[in-house]
């Protein structure tokens, strides 16, 4: 099911996720939609991890999201691996960002690399084209404020 979930995310990306699907630093495959998040979280109970800025993530994040440290710092990195190390390595963990276009995001691929190199084998990365506000909030998709 896990694969087919990942399979059915690529596809439902919209077409300016086109420029994702061709990021070397984090295949198509490990790629899922904010619709297609929204509906996993319906079932499922991933991992769900905040990798950017603590004050983002204050103002709205995605419920039962964690913070995790903004990875675009040593010290981010460190608590990203500190969050995670006493999970399997099969756990089912998404991570996200949104502070701003894909293209640009300073946090969402070094927390993926991260995560690869300790050995995770079950990571989805919440593909979001403008930020988000626009991919997930304006959608009217669930949300919390505060920690």
């Amino acid at each position: 099911m896990a694969g087919l979930v990942g399979l059915c995310a690529v596809v439902a990306l919209p077409e300016r996720a086109q420029s994702a699907t061709r990021d070397p630093q984090v295949p198509p495959k490990q790629l899922i939609s904010p619709e297609e998040l929204r509906r996993l979280l319906a079932s499922q109970k991933p991992l769900l991890l905040y990798v950017g800025f603590r004050s983002m993530y204050q103002q709205a994040h995605i419920p039962g999201s964690e913070y995790a440290g903004a990875t675009n710092s040593p010290e981010g990195l460190d608590a990203l691996r500190a969050h995670v190390k006493s999970q399997p390595k099969d756990k089912l963990i998404v991570i996200y960002c949104g502070c701003c276009p894909w293209e640009r995001c300073p946090n969402i691929r070094r927390a993926y690399r991260e995560l690869r190199e300790l050995g995770y084998t079950n990571i989805r990365v919440l593909y979001i084209a403008n930020n988000f506000g626009a991919d997930w909030v304006d959608k009217s998709y669930p949300t919390v404020k505060g920690e």
